[in-house]
């Protein structure tokens, strides 16, 4: 019996803990049973919503812009240090000579939201990466391995011919499928049917107007027709029926009769079943009417909420996975040069004004009671995660008033004994002296020159 146990103290031991595929060779050909990538992928030029929504989504992930940052000793994002200059960077801008950096990332999403797989093979020069191409899913099969858990990959050509790639030679963008820990599963899988159900709907439409605008039916005749016979009878229906211009036309059979076999374009419901299959595909990709620019009215707010929700719940998430591809699996093919580098994207997410006011200044108003309640300001910038840049002063106490003359200072400001004390009468001759000063009288300068010593 094979323990479960050895692979944690055998550092020499590299895959899975449990066999992943069969051992008797059989998981090497296991890889020709792939999904029907192919009908994922063409169902986006055949349904409009489909279509919106891929578009949509994956030109909103290849826009944002992606910087590399070498990572800071103390771990925090705010102390890392941007690199403007590396050859991976060179080889996001421009992946090879027929593609850019945008292109490739807006393909590869496509084929992500359509099939859950998105692949890219690497070309190298030496050890070097020197290339990034955007392949097919249905063109790449995982070949599984008994103890690797991962063999390589197979790359079938439009021709058949089938290339193997190595691990290291494939980079990969997988949502993850339940029953396959090999593949991918995207939405179009789970509404196929749906979608299938929207274009045919469609199809049948536009045969409905093609076939003269009538329903189908079916010509009787009373005898078996030559051959000759036959091709005169058709061609002439298709000459006098066939087409819209020819609709409604008064059908002449010679000995034939004919008969409407059909339902009425009411009994199909094609505007009930279209729009159920639009709603249907909405929910798979968890995309709102508003992201499909269905909407019955709008305003400022409304429109930044809506911008700040696609951003926020479909554009993030995507970028997720573009970076960890980046990070995990693009970076460590550049060895050395790529120790403590890592990417980040430019967040897509607008700033919603108003939150951070009211949020800045729910802060404000707690600061101030934690430090009115004796807490230092240091600690309340740390608890309430206020910027570094603020720096807090005590303030300095007002001063106190003078009194106006022949009053007595309340007790409160009264001097404490001791080598400065002021003596009995002295604040009385600082008032008066004050008031002396203003009047302009030369007389004052004596006493205040006298009182102050």
């Amino acid at each position: 019996m094979r323990s479960l146990l050895g692979p944690l103290f055998n550092k020499a031991t590299s895959g899975p803990p449990v066999p992943f595929t069969g051992r008797g060779g059989g998981g090497l050909f296991s890889w020709l049973n792939r999904n029907d990538s192919t009908a994922h992928m063409a169902a986006m030029g055949a349904v409009g919503t489909l279509f919106n929504i891929v578009s949509t989504t994956s030109q909103a992930t290849a826009e944002v812009e992606w910087k590399l940052w070498k990572r800071a000793r103390s771990g925090k994002v705010e102390d890392r240090t941007e690199v403007t200059s590396h050859a991976v960077l060179d080889l996001l801008r421009r992946p090879n000579d027929f593609y850019t950096g945008q292109e490739m990332v807006e393909s590869g999403q496509q084929h992500v939201d359509l099939t859950g797989e998105g692949w890219l093979v690497v070309r190298r020069i030496g050890p070097v990466p020197a290339e990034l191409w955007v392949v097919r899913p249905d063109r790449m099969a995982p070949v599984p391995h008994a103890e690797k858990f991962l063999a390589g990959y197979i790359y079938t050509s439009p021709d058949g011919e089938q290339v193997p790639l190595e691990t290291r030679d494939v980079l990969m963008i997988r949502m993850p499928n339940p029953l396959d820990p090999y593949r991918g599963m995207g939405p179009v899988q789970a509404v196929l049917t749906d979608i299938d159900s929207s274009k045919y709907s469609a199809e049948w439409n536009r045969n409905f107007f093609l076939n003269s605008a009538q329903p189908g039916g079916v010509i009787e005749v009373d005898k078996r027709l030559t051959d000759p016979e036959w091709i005169e009878m058709t061609t002439r229906w298709r000459e006098q029926h066939q087409g819209v211009s020819n609709a409604h036309q008064v059908a002449v059979v010679e000995q034939g009769q004919w008969k409407t076999v059909n339902f009425t374009m009411q009994d199909m419901q094609f505007t009930e079943l279209r729009n159920l299959s639009k709603e249907v595909i909405r929910e798979a990709y968890g995309y709102p009417k508003f992201a499909a620019g269905e909407v019955d009215d709008v305003n400022r707010a409304t429109a930044d909420a809506s911008s700040v929700w696609f951003a926020r719940r479909l554009t993030v998430p995507r970028l997720q996975r573009w970076k960890g591809l980046f990070n995990n699996d693009l970076l460590p093919l550049f060895g050395a040069t790529a120790a403590n580098l890592e990417f980040d994207f430019e967040s897509p997410v607008a700033e919603d004004e108003e939150a951070e006011n009211a949020e800045r200044s729910s802060k404000a108003t707690a600061a101030k009671t934690y430090i009115d309640a004796g807490f230092t300001a240091e600690s309340v910038v740390d608890a309430l995660e206020l910027p570094d840049k603020l720096k807090w002063e005590k303030p300095e106490p007002p001063p106190a008033p003078v009194a106006p003359p022949g009053a007595t200072a309340p007790a409160g400001d009264q001097p404490k004994p001791g080598k400065d004390a002021v003596p009995d009468g002295a604040v009385t001759d600082l008032a008066r002296a004050v008031l002396m000063l203003a009047e302009g009288r030369a007389e004052h300068g004596r006493t205040f020159r006298d009182y102050w010593g």
